[in-house]
């Protein structure tokens, strides 16, 4: 199945939004192929995909020239992307690398719709010598370089590479706030759900410490706070006391597997917008 345009917009809500955006797509040849809305009525704002394609002659550029005049009329925020324009991911990783193996698993069947434009770890490549990397580019950032430093040649890499999305799989690292502004809604993060009760090492064994009943995690916009992002994303999965630590910490990489992957296959298929400290998270 060919993937479809997307279309996606915020502004604040007001009549004829809706009316005015279906009549300019249909005045350019484009057929509706899903529609989802949200009125926030808390923030009077109003939050929109719609996924098309055209009937005959692709009239993208001049659709893009008739929206942008809309655009104004309605005071939106927009974003019009085309299905041959495939998001470029950069993805960040430590020594822990369960997250990695399973999005290079994904995009290698086709699952992610992006490219993967490389990977950045402050690990060596012996770390990672049972995953296969000959068709992306790995990059060894040390941090015994300095964090200075080695933040410059992430910053670098990205705008290098052009990347639309960078992905902190386990990078267990904390960005500076002049990176993690730079990176300002287009970076992502994952990490158990216990935050902020159970900080430090060996989180998943003070949990069975506890004697907790769920362990989850949560994907996350990266922002200046640390963990404490826009959430796209979480999941939980509940435990018992015959659970040990160990069992856990392997229930708990598989959660974080899958909602990472989540994640990132919204924001490849512009399924999330930004609406403050929150998402509005299209799901199909």
């Amino acid at each position: 199945m060919s993937r479809p345009h997307v279309l996606t917009l915020s502004c604040v809500d007001r009549p004829g939004i809706v009316a005015a955006v279906a009549t300019l797509l249909a005045r350019h040849g484009a057929n509706i192929m899903e529609a989802q809305q949200f009125d926030d009525t808390e923030t009077g704002d109003f939050f929109m995909r719609v996924a098309f394609d055209f009937v005959g002659e692709d009239r993208f550029e001049p659709l893009r020239e008739a929206f942008a005049a809309l655009a104004v009329e309605y005071g939106m925020d927009f974003s019009l992307n085309a299905p041959r324009r495939r998001k470029r991911i950069l993805v960040l990783v430590s020594r822990f690398d369960h997250c990695l193996a399973d999005l290079l698993y994904r995009w290698r069947i086709g699952e992610l719709r992006g490219d993967l434009a490389g990977i950045v770890s402050n690990h060596a490549p012996e770390t990672f010598r049972h995953l296969d990397f000959s068709d992306v580019p790995f990059h060894h950032f040390p941090l015994d370089e300095g964090k200075p430093r080695q933040e410059a040649r992430i910053r670098a890499l990205v705008e290098e590479s052009q990347a639309d999305l960078v992905v902190l799989a386990r990078y267990m690292q904390i960005l500076s706030d002049d990176l993690a502004r730079f990176l300002a809604g287009r970076c992502i993060n994952i990490h158990h759900s216990f935050l902020p009760g159970f900080k430090g090492a060996r989180p998943y064994h003070q949990a069975h410490a506890r004697g907790v009943k769920l362990i989850g995690a949560t994907a996350h916009f990266v922002s200046e706070d640390l963990d404490e992002g826009p959430i796209i994303e979480q999941d939980v999965e509940r435990i018992s006391h015959f659970d040990s630590p160990q069992d856990l910490v392997r229930k708990g990489r598989d959660i974080e597997r899958r909602v990472l992957a989540r994640e990132v296959s919204y924001f490849l298929e512009d399924r999330v917008l930004l609406n403050g400290l929150k998402t509005v998270v299209f799901k199909n």
